[in-house]
Protein backbone atom coordinates (compact mmCIF):
# COMPACT_ATOMS: atom_id res chain seq x y z
CA UNK A 1 0.00 0.00 0.00
CA UNK A 2 2.80 2.55 0.99
CA UNK A 3 5.91 2.06 -1.03
CA UNK A 4 9.35 4.17 0.46
CA UNK A 5 12.37 4.85 -1.87
CA UNK A 6 15.76 5.36 -0.49
CA UNK A 7 18.83 6.47 -2.43
CA UNK A 8 22.13 8.60 -1.54
CA UNK A 9 24.12 5.99 0.77
CA UNK A 10 28.14 5.10 -0.54
CA UNK A 11 31.14 4.91 0.81
CA UNK A 12 32.88 8.20 2.16
CA UNK A 13 36.01 9.09 3.75
CA UNK A 14 35.67 9.71 7.79
CA UNK A 15 34.60 13.74 8.68
CA UNK A 16 33.09 13.60 4.84
CA UNK A 17 29.80 14.22 4.34
CA UNK A 18 26.87 12.31 2.51
CA UNK A 19 22.86 12.92 1.91
CA UNK A 20 20.19 10.70 1.78
CA UNK A 21 17.06 10.95 0.62
CA UNK A 22 13.29 8.95 0.66
CA UNK A 23 10.15 9.41 -1.13
CA UNK A 24 7.00 7.86 -0.33
CA UNK A 25 4.31 6.87 -2.78
CA UNK A 26 1.16 4.56 -2.46
CA UNK A 27 -2.29 5.03 -0.16
CA UNK A 28 -1.35 8.38 1.52
CA UNK A 29 -4.17 9.87 3.72
CA UNK A 30 -1.87 11.40 5.85
CA UNK A 31 1.76 11.28 6.42
CA UNK A 32 2.42 11.97 10.31
CA UNK A 33 6.14 11.42 10.77
CA UNK A 34 8.77 10.20 8.25
CA UNK A 35 12.51 9.68 10.00
CA UNK A 36 15.68 7.50 9.46
CA UNK A 37 16.52 4.19 11.51
CA UNK A 38 20.22 2.58 11.34
CA UNK A 39 21.26 -1.06 11.90
CA UNK A 40 24.89 -1.63 12.03
CA UNK A 41 26.16 -5.60 11.87
CA UNK A 42 25.60 -7.32 14.97
CA UNK A 43 23.61 -4.70 16.35
CA UNK A 44 19.42 -3.57 16.63
CA UNK A 45 17.97 -1.44 14.58
CA UNK A 46 18.49 2.47 16.21
CA UNK A 47 16.66 5.50 15.94
CA UNK A 48 18.68 8.26 13.87
CA UNK A 49 16.19 11.10 13.37
CA UNK A 50 11.74 12.44 12.57
CA UNK A 51 10.81 15.36 11.63
CA UNK A 52 7.20 15.85 12.09
CA UNK A 53 4.38 16.98 9.63
CA UNK A 54 4.18 20.54 11.60
CA UNK A 55 8.44 20.78 10.79
CA UNK A 56 9.70 19.71 13.99
CA UNK A 57 12.75 17.37 13.73
CA UNK A 58 14.35 15.12 16.95
CA UNK A 59 17.31 13.64 17.01
CA UNK A 60 19.01 10.78 18.56
CA UNK A 61 22.20 12.20 20.46
CA UNK A 62 24.49 10.21 17.88
CA UNK A 63 23.36 12.90 15.56
CA UNK A 64 22.89 16.36 17.17
CA UNK A 65 24.88 18.34 15.87
CA UNK A 66 26.15 16.49 12.79
CA UNK A 67 23.15 15.23 10.91
CA UNK A 68 20.59 17.49 9.82
CA UNK A 69 16.63 16.11 8.90
CA UNK A 70 14.35 17.82 6.11
CA UNK A 71 11.57 17.54 4.15
CA UNK A 72 8.01 18.14 3.00
CA UNK A 73 6.01 15.96 3.74
CA UNK A 74 3.38 17.24 2.11
CA UNK A 75 5.38 15.83 -1.14
CA UNK A 76 6.26 13.07 1.22
CA UNK A 77 10.10 13.33 1.18
CA UNK A 78 12.49 13.28 3.69
CA UNK A 79 16.25 13.91 3.72
CA UNK A 80 19.12 13.34 5.61
CA UNK A 81 22.03 15.35 5.78
CA UNK A 82 24.72 13.79 7.10
CA UNK A 83 28.11 15.62 8.09
CA UNK A 84 31.74 14.89 9.72
CA UNK A 85 30.68 11.01 9.20
CA UNK A 86 32.66 8.33 12.04
CA UNK A 87 33.14 5.26 11.29
CA UNK A 88 30.84 4.23 13.61
CA UNK A 89 28.18 5.79 11.95
CA UNK A 90 28.61 2.73 9.28
CA UNK A 91 25.46 0.96 8.40
CA UNK A 92 22.15 0.40 6.64
CA UNK A 93 20.06 3.62 6.60
CA UNK A 94 16.11 2.48 6.82
CA UNK A 95 13.51 5.39 6.06
CA UNK A 96 10.76 5.14 8.01
CA UNK A 97 6.85 6.71 7.51
CA UNK A 98 3.83 6.63 10.23
CA UNK A 99 1.15 6.92 7.39
CA UNK A 100 -2.47 6.35 7.44
CA UNK A 101 -3.91 5.06 4.26
CA UNK A 102 -7.51 6.16 5.22
CA UNK A 103 -9.51 7.71 7.07
CA UNK A 104 -11.23 5.65 8.90
CA UNK A 105 -7.88 3.40 9.51
CA UNK A 106 -5.30 4.58 12.32
CA UNK A 107 -1.45 4.91 11.12
CA UNK A 108 0.74 2.47 10.82
CA UNK A 109 4.76 2.28 10.28
CA UNK A 110 6.22 1.50 6.93
CA UNK A 111 10.10 0.64 5.83
CA UNK A 112 11.96 1.33 2.61
CA UNK A 113 14.82 -1.24 1.76
CA UNK A 114 17.79 0.17 2.97
CA UNK A 115 20.86 1.95 1.82
CA UNK A 116 24.13 1.43 2.91
CA UNK A 117 26.68 4.01 4.13
CA UNK A 118 30.33 3.16 5.21
CA UNK A 119 32.58 5.17 6.62
CA UNK A 120 36.05 4.54 6.21
CA UNK A 121 39.36 5.49 4.98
Amino acid sequence: QVQLVESGGGLVQPGGSLSLSCAASGIIFSLNTMGWYRQAPGKQREWVATIASGGSADYADSAKGRFTISGDLAKNTVYLQMNSLKPEDTAVYYCNARVRTYPWYSASDYWGQGTQVTVSS
